[in-house]
């Protein structure tokens, strides 16, 4: 169960992250990278030479973690997908762009043999749910 309370926090950390702070968490990251480590989980954070650059990525298990904000990914029924109410007709190109970029990226990760999981913004909120959801992948049951 520790190694699901690391991952949580290394998720939040990950969407606090987004996009301004990314160089600065491979520095703050490092003491809980080798704690992950020495728990026996191989991780690495944002690999570049995959599609999408996903935010966690376990290698030897072939699982590739994405976290994304509600508002920008459109989380369906969720309250933190709002729409703003000027320039509609640039915010619904911009979310749609959004949504067909995903579901390529997910694709072409699976096409290449990868589990894709996404944790959305709101989920974060309750770290038992990610807790449960990230150890149920990680040990290769199928996540909620």
């Amino acid at each position: 169960m520790a190694h699901a309370v690391l991952l949580t926090t290394l998720v939040r950390t990950t969407l606090r992250a987004q996009p301004r702070y990314r160089a600065m968490l491979a520095q703050g990251g490092l003491s809980r990278r080798r704690t992950a480590h020495g728990l026996g989980l191989r991780f690495r954070l944002h690999r570049n030479d995959l599609p999408g650059t996903p935010d966690l990525v376990f290698g030897p298990r072939r699982i590739a973690v994405f976290v994304h904000g509600c508002f920008w990914h459109r989380h369906e029924g969720c309250k933190l997908c709002t729409t703003p109410k000027t320039r509609r007709e640039f915010w619904a190109e911009k979310f749609a762009a959004n949504q067909v970029r995903d579901v390529r990226i997910q694709k072409d990760l699976r096409d290449a043999g990868w589990r894709v999981m996404v944790i959305w913004e709101c989920e974060t909120r309750n770290a038992t749910h990610v807790q449960r959801r990230l150890t149920n992948e990680v040990a290769g049951r199928s996540s909620s």
